[in-house]
């Protein structure tokens, strides 16, 4: 399996690859250090080759020190610099790699930000899975929470997940998030707190009713294509915003990964999964891994 670590040489680069090492299943795994430089724009061409010659040592210094680092659990670990926007650069390139690893923020991010400026456009455009690289809280037995809404872009990130990283001892909830139904309604906020009667003869009541079965059929669903697998199997429904809903649960649970798909379906009963996948990647305390639905 062809991994793609993208690094700056920070410590948020290094920190997302060593949870990929991690995470992966060590078995043919292969790991692609890549560290791009960022295009040299003053005039001269004299300059620009000086640049260029410079700025590509170091950045083979910065690899070179990345798998020194990595050794002896990296296996095999090959180095690729190349001068562009590193972005861009990092988006062309995950098509041509199983999964595309990258840090949450790069060097000279503000404080208080959750994803850097290049990891926000990998995570937007990237037409591969990504793992937003986070520290692992704990040294054995990985807890992941998988968010399932029963569309193809969770389902396929479920698939890929168990394809990718050694899941045989993790403890795994699945989770799904039954959308509150004043939303989708265009309701007013204090639907919450009509009767239960108001809400049993509702068009919102129905709606409600009718969500939370079909996520109990969502969850079993999913709950299969982990059989056979030897984990731990949790699972929980919540209402609200799902984006609320997972982060909230993600750091209750102490969790070392979160598993979402990056799109989802567009109906009355579900918002697009993927207009929470950002949010989560931006503000979730550990590794996400976003999936987008096969074409």
């Amino acid at each position: 399996m062809r991994t793609l670590c993208a690094t700056d040489g920070s410590a948020d680069a290094f920190t997302a690859i060593r949870a990929a090492v991690r995470l992966l299943n060590p078995k043919n795994r292969q790991l692609d250090l890549l560290c791009v430089a960022p295009t040299y724009h003053a005039a001269g061409d004299g300059r620009r080759i000086d640049y260029e010659r410079r700025i590509l040592s170091e950045t083979t210094q910065v690899l070179e020190k990345t798998r020194a680092a990595l050794a002896p659990n990296g296996g095999v670990v090959n180095l690729v610099t190349e001068v562009g926007s590193p972005s861009a650069t990092i988006v062309e390139r995950t098509e041509d790699y199983d999964l595309t690893v990258i840090g949450p923020k790069g060097r000279g991010t503000p404080n208080g930000v959750g994803l850097g400026p290049v990891a926000s456009r990998v995570v937007e455009h990237a037409t591969g899975p990504v793992l937003v690289g986070r520290e692992v809280r704990t040294d054995d037995g990985l807890r992941v929470l998988f968010a399932v809404d029963g569309s193809t872009a969770s389902l396929h990130a479920l698939k890929t997940a168990l394809a990718m990283f050694d899941l045989n001892s993790a403890e795994v909830c699945l989770m799904h998030v039954v959308e509150t139904p004043w939303i989708q309604l265009g309701l007013d906020e204090d639907w919450s707190t009509y009767s239960d009667e108001d809400k049993e003869n509702s068009e919102a009541g129905a709606l409600e009713k009718e969500m939370v079965r079909e996520g109990q059929d969502v969850i079993e669903q999913a709950r299969d294509l982990l059989r056979g697998y030897g984990m731990s199997v949790s699972t929980r429904t919540d209402e609200g915003t799902p984006a609320n809903e997972i982060l909230s649960e993600a750091q209750r649970g102490q969790y070392d990964l979160i598993v979402i798909g990056a799109t989802g379906t567009r109906d009355l009963k579900h918002k697009m999964l993927g207009s929470v996948s950002s949010r989560v990647a931006w503000d979730a305390p550990c590794s996400v891994l976003i999936v987008r639905a096969p074409e």
